[in-house]
């Protein structure tokens, strides 16, 4: 995933769009890792249904915050490290969707001064 260059040309708009989907594309894995990591801990640590961890991963990743009581402190310590991460985690996943759009803007900001 290599960017152009000062010296190159702007990157034309059907090639930056296929660029934009890729990068895209690495964002939802990271969500559907993070997804799968936070179903998995609230299923086998916090003795929740499927369903049940599907949601509180879901707000906790999302930003909302947990549904379900936890009983165990194996569950509550894994909540809390999974709420930790889903902050890091948003921050990650903005900065790649947003990396390829600042990129473009400052490569033709710079072509406008050369």
């Amino acid at each position: 995933m290599r960017f152009e260059r000062r010296h190159e040309t702007l990157l034309p708009r059907r090639l930056f769009l296929w660029r934009l989907a890729r990068w895209s594309a690495v964002a939802g894995a990271v969500v559907a890792g993070s997804l799968a990591i936070g179903v998995c801990g609230y299923h086998y640590l916090g003795r929740l249904r499927w369903v049940d961890s599907l949601l509180n991963a879901s707000m906790i990743l999302g930003g909302m915050g947990p549904v379900d009581p936890l009983k165990s402190n194996a569950a509550k310590v894994f909540a809390s490290m999974y709420a930790l991460y889903s902050g890091l985690a948003l921050i990650a996943v903005v900065g790649l969707l947003l990396t390829p759009v600042i990129h473009r803007f400052l490569h033709k900001f710079h072509i406008a001064d050369g």
